[in-house]
């Protein structure tokens, strides 16, 4: 009896083993008579290369990161600037610097007309001639086709001028035109006082205006303090010396200084103006 027992029992365990192997078999899993890979082991993995792929992610963006803050000022300066062939050329960094508010404490930029005053706005670069543009630059960095071009054997190219340089030119004549460095400049009759009096006065509303739209453009968001003065009996005072982020100056400044035209150019240097050229009436 017992035999029989246990024949039957390997019996049916036999035929529950066929059942189970052709069901597992219809649902498309493997099984070789022991445990079904549980659900647990699939997630296991499915989290682990979930897992992966973030660190993959968290590594690459990394990397990236110390890339793009390496050429965060460059990057920023293309964003907030006209595009011109000075950002290839010069590479633009940024850093803190204090201004010299002061009201009372003079330095020479600040001095009453004279050589000396002159000799500080020159070195700004506020005189510089013209640099060449490529012909590959000019329309990103402004320039119609039909402006005035460089004769072709002497390297082509656009004359154009570098705008900080002009804008320190025009407060330049804004300090010369002063009530009390006037009379010193117009007596000399050198630079914009060559002209009579009436191209005088259009050239300084000229430069007042632009510089009027250049802070405008560029408006400060930074704030002015104020500090006590007069221990004896204290009063409120603005502190104008505050911390600003300034672009490299001297650097495009000896770009522009380095890339100038010649001072007395073949008469044919300029291109003449072809057929269809845009050319004024007047000056715009």
């Amino acid at each position: 009896m017992d035999c029989m027992f246990n024949k039957d029992s390997h019996g049916e365990d036999s035929r529950r083993e066929s059942g189970e192997r052709l069901l597992a078999e219809e649902e498309g899993t493997l099984w070789s008579g022991e445990e079904i890979a549980s659900p647990t082991c699939n997630s296991f993995a499915v989290c682990l290369l979930q897992l992966s792929a973030i660190v993959l992610v968290f590594l690459v963006g990394t990397l990236f990161g110390f890339h793009w803050r390496g050429d965060l000022d460059d990057l920023c300066s293309r964003h907030v600037s006209q595009y011109s062939t000075v950002m290839n050329e010069v590479r633009i960094r940024y850093s803190l610097q204090e201004f010299n508010g002061s009201l009372l404490k003079e330095n020479v930029f600040r001095q009453d007309a004279g050589p000396d005053v002159d000799a500080a706005w020159e070195s700004l670069g506020v005189n510089y001639r013209s640099v060449r543009i490529p012909p590959e630059d000019a329309e990103q960095s402004g320039l119609a086709t039909d402006q005035v071009k460089i004769n072709a054997k002497y390297g082509g190219g656009f004359p154009a001028n570098v705008e900080g340089l002009h804008h320190l030119h025009c407060l330049n004549l804004l300090r010369q035109s002063l009530y009390y460095n006037y009379d010193y400049y117009h007596t000399r009759g050198e630079g914009p006082f060559m002209n009579n009096d009436y191209i005088v006065r259009r050239h300084v509303s000229h430069c007042l205006d632009i510089l009027r739209q250049e802070l405008m453009c560029t408006v400060d968001s930074g704030v002015l303090g104020q500090v006590w003065i007069y221990p004896e009996n204290p009063e409120p005072y603005v502190d104008f010396n505050t911390q600003h982020r300034c672009k490299n100056f001297d650097a495009v400044r000896r770009w522009a200084e380095e890339n100038q035209l010649p001072q007395d150019p073949p008469s044919d240097f300029l291109q003449a103006p072809s057929e269809g050229d845009r050319i004024y009436s007047q000056m715009p």
